[in-house]
């Protein structure tokens, strides 16, 4: 049964995203230590892209082997590749267009202009390309992610599993299509629960005042389908990563101290 979820508090946006970035350097390269290859999931977001622009930053980069980290996606707006409102844009701007980073294995989420006919057929054909770079001792049917970085959104939701929403029944595969999601654009590409369950580490990633109430909530022993963010749990650990405003709504230890 999965650990319960362990909470890391950083003064501000700056140091958070500073924190993470060494982190997840850390993991990718313990992660080769042992299995060989690394494998990193994303998610989008301005706390994420200010993760990005500090793994690019930070000395401890030269400890991964960036030739030997995949790097998938937990869910995706279906748009065309060029569009600026993909997820993997601003990642790719800041991180995997510089060097070393270049030498990463992408595995993007379908564009809606790519090879499969529609939604759902891009869904099942990102579930194969996932299935197909399992590494040798990943034993189900997607890969372990070795750490997923997942955002929260003011109302919740995570990648792209919403409050209330049909994505966040729909239990159908690891990957599923999104419709009428209740932010724009309408349709989507993400991991299922069960796809988020596939990570070995499970990371929420939580900046500013706008996201304490949805980190309160998703702490606090709320529904999945009612709070998201308070469903996905890693194999091995969940973590969340916020910082002092993001963590303004949680209970207080005696010295002030938020807690679980």
């Amino acid at each position: 049964m999965p650990a319960p979820p362990e909470l890391i508090v950083q003064a501000t946006a700056e140091n958070l995203a500073t924190d993470v970035a060494v982190r997840v350097v850390s993991t990718l390269a313990r992660a080769q230590q042992t299995r060989g290859r690394a494998a990193l999931a994303l998610t989008a977001g301005s706390i994420m892209e200010k993760v990005w622009s500090a793994i690019a930053a930070t000395a401890s980069r030269e400890a991964v082997d960036w030739a030997r980290v995949d790097v998938f996606w937990a869910d995706e707006r279906y748009v065309p590749a060029d569009s600026a409102d993909r997820n993997d844009a601003p990642a790719n701007r800041l991180l995997f267009s510089h060097s070393p980073f270049t030498a990463a294995r992408l595995f993007p989420m379908p564009a809606s202009d790519g090879p499969f006919a529609d939604l759902d057929r891009a869904a099942a054909g990102y579930a194969e390309q996932l299935s197909a770079a399992r590494r040798p001792d990943d034993p189900h049917e997607l890969p372990h992610f070795d750490v997923l970085l997942l955002g929260v959104g003011p109302d919740g939701h995570c990648a792209s599993l919403f409050p209330e929403h049909p994505s966040a029944y729909d239990d159908s595969g690891p990957v599923i299509a999104v419709r009428n999601s209740p932010k724009p654009p309408p349709l989507r590409i993400s991991l299922s629960f069960e796809g988020l369950a596939a990570a070995n580490e499970i990371w929420f990633v939580a900046s500013g005042a706008g996201k304490s109430r949805a980190v309160a909530l998703a702490l606090s022993g709320a529904g999945r389908v009612q709070v998201p963010a308070a469903g996905p749990r890693g194999r091995l650990r969940t973590l969340w990563l916020v910082d002092r405003d993001a963590a303004a709504g949680l209970p207080r230890r005696p010295d002030g101290q938020p807690v679980l």
